[in-house]
């Protein structure tokens, strides 16, 4: 009778591990979604926001951070994530709130903000309180050209706004992550935001820096230090090929800044100085050591609101040297107030 005990026995603990056997331990599962993280990793792109407090505990991404103005954009693309695209999946223009929102309340739509902010010589459409552009001209930063802007069905798309960061790009890029008012700032964030010559946008189309560069090259490393101020902004990532493009850039100018908040604040366009005795062999203005840069016939050029500022020259009015169109952002005749 013993050994039957003893068979009965084993059987009855057969029977009890056969279903726990279909069960995995804290461990297994723990190794189990390691494994599937790695799968992700090794594609460059784990699901999960790329950098920054806020993503760091995976949560969604509610505020936006200083661009890094004022450091080498070398040394701030440095500490940008490199994976990845991540999937395209889910994106519409409408993730982004409606296009050319009046996010700052101001009265007057995006669009017309940029425009009125990049264009110099401007008319306005009558009964618009000087908010809707009606004509101007640009300075074209991506094909270094002047146009002629004049508004209507046929002709308003010879000057376009374009996200330097590409919201196709940056929905591949961590903007997944954003929580919807992040998303709409991004869209219509005048630093992000330059008016451009309509059919060179249109040829970039989302592409990221290792697709299109400005066939200006002389504003290359200005546009690419904006690209990166922009991912650092608001925590997006780049790509392998995306960063090496960028890194090739400012290879020839590796003391370019990331530039200030608020805009482009007439720094848009590289080189906009003429004969100038240090300019680069690419045609880039040289600055001094107060951040102003070298002009001709002894008038003064600050080359951004910062360079005029640390001279201690800001505000600037109308007339008074120094002062230009592109640093008077609202057309008052009171540059960088």
């Amino acid at each position: 009778m013993t050994g039957w005990k003893r068979i009965a026995a084993l059987a009855a603990a057969v029977a009890l591990c056969v279903p726990l056997a279909a069960c995995s331990s804290p461990t297994d599962l723990s190794a189990s979604d390691t494994t599937a993280s790695q799968d992700q990793s090794s594609q460059g792109w784990s699901g999960t926001a790329s950098s920054g407090d806020a993503q760091s505990s995976g949560g969604e991404v509610t505020e936006a951070t200083d661009p890094g103005a004022g450091q080498t954009a070398r040394d701030v693309l440095a500490t940008l994530p490199v994976k990845g695209r991540a999937p395209k999946t889910g994106y519409s223009r409408d993730r982004f709130g409606a296009a050319w929102a009046d996010v700052d309340h101001n009265g007057c739509d995006t669009r017309n903000d940029i425009l009125n902010r990049d264009l110099t010589d401007k008319t306005y459409k009558a009964g618009t309180h000087d908010c809707v552009v009606a004509s101007g001209t640009l300075d074209d930063p991506y094909t270094g050209t002047t146009i002629d802007f004049v508004r209507g069905q046929d002709t308003s798309s010879a000057v376009q706004i374009d996200h330097v960061v590409a919201l196709s790009d940056a929905w591949q890029k961590g903007a997944q992550q954003l929580s919807d008012d992040l998303r709409e700032q991004l869209a219509n964030d005048p630093y992000n935001l330059l008016a451009v010559d309509g059919p060179s946008n249109q040829q970039k189309s989302d592409g990221d820096a290792a697709t299109w560069l400005p066939a200006n090259k002389s504003f290359r490393c200005a546009y690419v230090a904006r690209q990166i101020g922009v991912k650092h902004k608001y925590s997006l990532w780049v790509t392998q090929s995306e960063h090496d493009a960028m890194a090739n850039v400012l290879a020839s100018c590796p003391g370019q800044q990331v530039p200030e908040h608020g805009g482009a604040d007439g720094d848009a366009v590289a080189g906009t100085a003429t004969g100038t005795d240090d300019a680069d062999a690419d045609g880039t203005a040289g600055t001094s050591s107060d951040g102003t840069a070298g002009t001709s016939s002894g008038d003064v050029y600050y080359k951004n609101c910062a360079a005029a500022r640390a001279a201690g020259a800001a505000p600037l009015t109308a007339g008074q040297p120094g002062y230009r169109a592109g640093l008077d952002r609202d057309g008052d005749g009171v540059a960088c107030e």
